[in-house]
């Protein structure tokens, strides 16, 4: 988890391939029309996250349901858009669902987030970066493991791995 531009898609498409299991992408979840209107500066409401959280949600529930280990991407910013993730979890949440959250310094997010913009690989602007800083929450007591994502890739997923033995 973390604000667009942290390395969620690179992170979990890496530790998914070292453990060998599937891998989503909650950005491939997102309707055209939330896609057009973040491209257009627009953030996102409450309204229009919910139907696509829980379609997200349904997609977990569906792999967990059938014996799968899933990684998920997904920026999950607040602690009410996690708890609809945790229902994935037949344990109510307690077991199966982690959460690591990348975080690093705004300028390196920004930058990232311009070279995308620029190479014209992402539909989110720099632009909603703040927007997304603005609505990041952690609860000391959800157990989210924080994580620099200014280390390398392999050192990310090397700490995730380790985390999870």
């Amino acid at each position: 988890m973390g604000v667009s531009g942290s390395g969620k898609s690179t992170i979990g498409g890496l530790l998914a391939r070292n453990v060998c299991c599937d891998f989503l992408d909650a950005d491939d979840f997102h309707s055209v029309e939330n896609k057009e209107k973040m491209r257009n500066g627009v953030p996102l409401t409450d309204e229009d996250r919910f139907p696509w959280l829980e379609t997200i949600s349904n997609a977990l529930t569906e792999k967990i349901s059938g014996g799968k280990t899933v990684v998920l991407c997904c920026s999950a910013l607040q602690f009410r858009y996690r708890e609809i993730l945790r229902k994935a979890d037949p344990n109510n949440g307690s077991d199966c669902v982690k959460f690591f959250c990348l975080m690093a310094p705004i300028e390196v997010i920004e930058g990232r987030m311009k070279q995308r913009e620029s190479d014209g690989n992402h539909f989110m602007p720099a632009a909603l970066l703040q927007s997304q800083v603005d609505l990041l929450e952690i609860h000391e007591d959800e157990g989210i493991h924080v994580l620099d994502a200014t280390l390398s890739p392999d050192a990310i997923v090397a700490r995730i791995q380790a985390s999870l033995s």
